[in-house]
């Protein structure tokens, strides 16, 4: 068994590190560079030259935290919810400062909200949000939304397997208006449909008044990355709007990829 070793000030003789930490911080780092398919601990543990009893550990404590997340069908760890928040409240990095430029493009070009979006198992939180001068409207950054009942999650789940899609969803489905879809039978049939037209559609199924169409951000293996959405009021974005602005945000998640990949 790995010893939790700490290194000793150079003035003080006081405990300046703490060995497990570093081992953790190490570990998040290497999860989070083989993001977004993520890693097994076996492989985990080798490239942080740990023995796999202290890499079961370490990662067990980070999941329980939500710091990282293990997909039950492959094993697998990658960043989990928590790590998001926590770099939504930092600011972003460069995520959102290398696709600013799109989210003010479509704003400006459709006159509603844009947002980006990054998701993990169970939601997805919104990182980048654009929304016209003119309108008063919520702003969603750093917030978290299920999947099953906004434009956005919806996009995220259509473009991964149906099996691993399926186990995202929770059981029950929650319902927050008249319009939300909580048999995931039901879900399950609209997200075909989604992957099929290229972009979901949201009509008042978290907030009874807030429509929207999102996109995916796709990676080189076609998995998504992220979202990217256009929303507003019903009185401004109704259905009859959808064929619209449908196409304008898999145009813009299109260019964000481009931005993140190229």
């Amino acid at each position: 068994m790995d010893e939790d070793v700490a290194e000793l000030g150079p003035e003080t003789g006081l405990p300046s590190r703490v060995q497990s930490v570093d081992r953790a911080l190490r570990l998040l780092e290497v999860v989070a560079a083989t993001a977004p398919r993520g890693e097994t601990v076996a492989t985990l543990a080798g490239r942080c030259g740990l023995n796999r009893a202290t890499a079961w550990r370490l990662l067990g404590t980070l999941e329980a935290h939500s710091l990282v997340e293990r997909d039950p069908a492959t094993n697998r760890y990658r960043i989990g919810l928590a790590m998001i928040r926590m770099s939504a409240s930092a600011g972003y990095d460069g995520l959102v400062r290398r696709t600013r430029h799109i989210l003010e493009s479509v704003s400006e070009k459709t006159g509603e909200t844009a947002d980006l979006a990054v998701a993990g198992r169970h939601g997805v939180t919104y990182v980048g949000e654009v929304a016209p001068p003119s309108v008063m409207a919520i702003n969603w950054v750093a917030r978290e939304v299920p999947l099953h009942a906004t434009s956005t999650g919806k996009a995220f789940l259509a473009w991964l397997p149906a099996d691993e899609a399926r186990r995202m969803l929770d059981d029950p489905l929650p319902r927050y208006t008249d319009t939300t879809l909580t048999d995931p039978d039901d879900l399950m049939k609209e997200l075909a449909a989604t992957r099929e037209r290229g972009y979901a559609e949201c009509a008042g199924e978290l907030e009874p008044a807030l429509y929207g169409v999102s996109a995916p951000i796709l990676n080189r293996d076609g998995r998504p990355l992220g979202v990217f959405s256009i929303w507003g009021p019903v009185a401004r974005v109704p259905v009859s709007r959808f064929a619209e602005l449908g196409p304008l945000v898999v145009g813009a998640a299109a260019e964000v990829r481009s931005a993140l990949l190229d």
